[in-house]
């Protein structure tokens, strides 16, 4: 075994409980590497509001997670995005089958988390993304003047009826039990709520529509009887926040697992199966947040430490230590192509945190772009405006035109030009801001070169798509899901000049919304066939183009 090629520990998932134990082991300069099939910070990255991680006082999932990830990079941790297939436990070097390889290593740490779990009342699967949702964060806007019901009794159902009040004209909470099963203060809380209503000892039976939701029946668990709530000319929304299903596919067979699915591990986080250890909410465990996933990271890198060194003993293979990359701050550039932010900076547009995200991008754009705008006579195409001239000033790889003869009905827009004028394929309908802020720099950065890097063999699936594709995707600025689909699909197009990524925030165009039936994102089009829902990294794009 080359030394070169191999890992002293192998981390599946990419969560706050896997990016712990990755900055744990290679802080103590073990070479590590985290596997993750969709995106680094798991399910905790569709949080909006963090107010319980100790010593910050409030965030969000995503940029707590991304921290995370920047810290145990910076140790020298390695990350993969690489759906993990099998894992072969049989020999002291163990072998991971991935969509992208294999990977060796000597010992292997399973933080794959858990998914939101479906109920399987009648009409779930067909309404989801049509009615039925899963994320109040990413989904709740659509049901502004709506009613909402909500399904479920835990923290989750408690905490998110609250939190959809912002929109709902009403929110109804249907509880299988006689109380909620979360803490009193948080149940208390939703039950002084006047805009909600709870209900206990009901279960959905089913939800009935014509392409969005019309009604929905649940029954009384004690008496039988059967209660539906229908519209005629409207719609509602449904949320289900009924648990989560751990991700144990991969262990079935390995590991011992329990009645539920959850992986059975000691007080060390060693499953039954010697060298494969489990951390955060795939174990059986009271309490799934993110300080127990943490716990639970730190925990089982410390003891991995000691496996590993017994495997060094035993094998005579020590991997190569890993290269630390220093502080995240000293990568930030500040080329002589980007102007430098002055104090009076008008509007205050850009922090300094996104001014030095802007100089390392600009510093390494290949060529310059021309961000060509079509507007119309509404405030929004006067912000869109000002917004991109705005951020023309920040460097002389950008600049700004205006389009004539534009299309009332696409506006306001800016496309992404190369220099000569030629549409890049790059289009954003609204204004780029909230989370799309960073999918829109790096789709700037994609086009003008070099862009991210993505592997050959997905690079040529992309060159090989040999006939015109329009992608179109929906989405909201407040979606933390959204962006990962819009980078996949848009590095598509910056690398085929057949295919075009158009990207609209629906706040702005309801009449796609109600064209597509969309009531949840991100939601993707392609050549006007049926809408596509959820987020996709670009291999599961192409499996659809």
């Amino acid at each position: 075994m080359d030394n070169k090629n191999l890992y002293d520990v192998a981390i599946i998932g990419g969560g706050p409980a896997g990016l712990t134990a990755a900055l744990y082991l290679a802080r103590a300069c073990y070479r590590v590497i985290v596997l993750e099939k969709e995106k680094f910070g798991g399910q905790i990255t569709i949080t909006s509001e963090v107010v319980n991680y100790p010593g910050i006082e409030i965030t969000d999932g995503k940029t707590l997670t991304e921290k995370m990830r920047v810290q145990a990079q910076n140790f020298g941790a390695e990350f993969k995005l690489a759906e993990v297939t099998s894992i072969n436990m049989d020999n002291d070097v163990k072998e991971i089958e991935t969509t992208k390889g294999k990977i060796h290593c000597l010992g292997v740490l399973l933080a794959t988390g858990a998914h939101p779990r479906m109920i399987g009342f009648e009409g779930e699967a067909e309404y989801k993304g049509h009615g039925v949702a899963y994320c109040a964060t990413c989904d709740g806007e659509f049901f502004t003047g709506k009613d909402i019901f909500v399904i479920g009794g835990g923290f989750a159902a408690a905490e998110e009826s609250v939190f959809l009040t912002k929109y709902a004209k009403h929110v109804t909470i249907l509880v299988r039990e006689e109380d909620f099963t979360c803490a009193k203060a948080t149940a208390d809380e939703t039950k002084a709520n006047k805009d909600i209503t709870v209900l206990y000892n009901k279960e959905v039976v089913r939800v009935e529509g014509d392409g969005v939701l019309r009604s929905i029946t649940w029954k009384d668990r004690i008496t039988g009887e059967e209660t539906t709530h229908k519209v005629e000319n409207d719609t509602f929304g449904v949320f289900v926040f009924a648990g989560y299903e751990p991700e144990t596919s991969l262990v079935k067979g390995l590991a011992e697992i329990d009645e539920r699915g959850y992986i059975i591990t000691d007080k060390s986080q060693m499953t039954t199966r010697e060298g494969l250890f489990a951390a955060g909410d795939v174990c059986i465990k009271p309490l799934r947040q993110v300080v127990t996933a943490v716990g639970d990271g730190a925990l089982a890198a410390t003891e991995l430490e000691k496996y590993v060194v017994k495997m060094h003993k035993k094998t005579g293979l020590v991997p190569e230590q890993p290269v630390r990359e220093g502080s995240a701050t000293s990568h930030n550039i500040t080329p002589a192509s980007v102007k430098p932010a002055t104090e009076d900076n008008g509007n205050a547009l850009f922090t300094s945190d996104m001014l030095a995200q802007l100089n390392a991008v600009f510093g390494k754009m290949e060529s310059k772009l021309v961000l060509s705008l079509g507007l119309d006579n509404r405030d929004s195409s006067n912000e869109l405006k000002h917004y991109m001239e705005e951020l023309a000033k920040l460097t002389d790889k950008l600049s700004v035109r205006l389009e004539e003869n534009v299309d009332e009905k696409e506006a306001p827009y800016v496309k992404v030009c190369r220099e000569d004028g030629s549409y890049s394929g790059l289009a954003f309908h609204g204004i780029p801001g909230g989370h799309e802020f960073t999918s829109f720099i790096l789709g700037l950065y994609n086009v003008a070169g070099p862009g991210q890097q993505i592997e050959d063999d997905i690079k040529s699936k992309i060159e090989a798509v040999d006939k015109e594709i329009k992608i179109r995707l929906m989405v909201s600025l407040t979606c933390t899901m959204c962006p990962d689909l819009v980078v996949a699909a848009q590095r598509i197009a910056s690398l085929n000049p057949k295919v075009s990524t158009e990207v609209y925030d629906l706040n702005h165009f309801p009449d796609l919304r109600d064209k597509y039936q969309i009531m949840s994102v991100p939601c993707m089009v392609i050549d006007d066939g049926k809408p596509n829902f959820g987020k996709k990294d670009i291999s599961q794009v192409l499996d659809l183009i």
